[in-house]
């Protein structure tokens, strides 16, 4: 019975985890990235105009790996801070996915 439970509450954190994971990366990305890459990847907002970012959309941006991305996003580029500190390596590879999803 006892061992039942332990499975159950097991599964359950699990399943939880899983579950907010998908608006994990849209809440970082709303966070950390949108004041300047805005909402829908443009880089169309008064910091993002400032600074020169380029649209997610772009097909330079568009033909980078996943790992480039990655890089750029933990290590930071130009004017884009690191991450690396700041988000763990799977909300980074999340992130990325997410953005992605922007690039359509």
């Amino acid at each position: 019975m006892l061992k039942n439970i332990v499975y159950a509450s097991a599964l359950s954190l699990f399943i939880t985890g899983t579950l907010c994971s998908a608006q994990t990366a849209a809440d970082i990305y709303k966070s950390k990235c949108q004041s300047c890459h805005a909402a829908d990847g443009s880089g169309n907002t008064p910091a993002g105009k400032a600074m020169k970012v380029q649209p997610f959309s772009q097909p330079a941006t568009v033909k980078m790996s996943d790992d480039e991305l990655f890089n750029i996003t933990k290590k930071g580029k130009g004017k884009m801070p690191a991450f690396g500190g700041k988000l763990t390596d799977d909300q980074i590879k999340e992130l990325i996915a997410y953005i992605r999803t922007l690039q359509k």
